[in-house]
């Protein structure tokens, strides 16, 4: 299967007024995506997805210059020694660290796709898995800072469509954080999950002061309260109460989830296999982790390709915790470039796609219609 056309595009739309969402980041103005495209000589395409990364026309570039130039011609179910070769000859030496890695992990996902379209098998079945219900969490670029009493009432919409847990997101001032906080555990009661993203948006002061609360509150996890290169303040931060730390979605390669199982304060993983090097990596990650039995919860990007990636890689791994449902108001790149990747079910959980490879369908006219945007994802 040799490869014969490497594309990446990168794409954009603006988040329609009254679907913008304030989180510890900013306030969403577009989304970006970078979508790869790989064909192999006997006609097979394969698709993945890129973080944008804030910059999606230098991820694109990325791919479509010296990435492209190590992988057409080669041997398109060679994935590890693609991968390797990528590393080896770009990221490992002078080799724009995560912009690298990013761009990798869609060439990565567009692989597996390609593999599994060949086999005739959904992806989770080439990966060693085998179909099974998965829990998931409202999450995605939703349930941002607002008044109590309308956060109640969006988290109380998705709990009406089956979701068992739910993902808030803090970094706004502790007060207002715990009070929203408070409020959504007081209107769900104690029979529904909640996490919390901070967004790298806390000191450790914030952090101290927002624990208790969020103890009280029997919070399910603290996300990415700091930067990632923070490690000190992360292990400051773990003693300060009850609520386990959760990272992972901007740190890169199996490398940087090394540090993180020595560092021992961080006890939630949270790749995303469209930034942390693909599904190669993403299982590597996933089965070192497992020595240390530490939970895997992946990150989900912008469109379908990722999160069908996100089911089939739950479904074949050992220490599977929670798909992040993606319940953005208005996304494009979910709902209209890609076939389905999932639907939730009365009780909470999703299912991988059962089609051949990832498994989903990419509209190539939506593609075509929504060139990149430049400036700001967030305001």
């Amino acid at each position: 299967m040799k490869i014969v056309e490497l594309k990446a595009y990168p794409i954009s739309f603006k988040v329609p007024e009254g679907a913008n969402v304030s989180l510890g980041i900013g306030r969403t103005v577009k989304r970006d995506a970078v979508i790869v495209k790989i064909v192999t000589e006997d006609g097979i395409t394969g698709w993945g997805e890129a973080h944008a990364a804030r910059a999606p026309g230098a991820v694109a570039q990325l791919a479509n210059t010296t990435l492209r130039q190590l992988v057409v011609g080669q041997d398109a179910g060679d994935i590890v020694g693609l991968w390797n070769r990528m590393y080896r000859m770009q990221l490992a030496s002078h080799g724009m660290g995560a912009g690298a890695a990013i761009a990798m992990s869609g060439i990565d996902m567009a692989l597996w796709d390609i593999k599994g379209k060949a086999a005739g098998w959904p992806l989770y079945r080439l990966l060693g898995g085998s179909a099974k219900p998965m829990p998931a969490y409202a999450g995605g670029i939703s349930l941002g800072f607002q008044e109590p009493a309308k956060l109640v009432e969006e988290a109380q919409s998705y709990v009406a469509q089956g979701y068992r847990a739910l993902k808030l997101r803090i970094g706004d001032s502790v007060a207002r954080d715990l009070e929203r906080v408070r409020a959504v555990r007081k209107a769900l009661g104690e029979g529904i999950d909640i996490l919390t993203d901070a967004n790298t948006n806390y000191t450790l002061a914030d952090a101290r002061n927002a624990y208790p609360g969020l103890d009280e509150c029997r919070v399910g996890w603290l996300e990415e309260p700091f930067p990632s290169p923070d490690d000190r303040s992360y292990e400051i931060a773990a003693g300060y109460g009850r609520t386990p730390l959760a990272a992972g979605e901007n740190h890169y390669t199996r490398f940087d989830f090394n540090r993180l199982i020595e560092r021992k304060v961080i006890n939630i993983f949270q790749p995303d296999l469209s930034k942390t090097g693909g599904i190669t990596e993403g299982l590597r990650i996933a089965h070192m982790a497992s020595a240390w039995k530490i939970s895997v919860h992946p990150h989900t990007s912008v469109t379908g390709l990722n999160m069908a990636a996100s089911l089939h890689f739950l479904a074949a791994i050992d220490n599977p915790g929670y798909f992040e449902a993606d319940l953005s108001k208005g996304n494009v790149f979910r709902d209209q470039l890609c076939s389905p990747a999932y639907s939730i079910s009365a009780d909470g959980t999703v299912m991988p796609p059962e089609a051949p490879g990832l498994g989903i369908e990419v509209d190539e006219a939506v593609l075509a219609a929504h060139p990149v945007i430049d400036g700001a994802g967030y305001v």
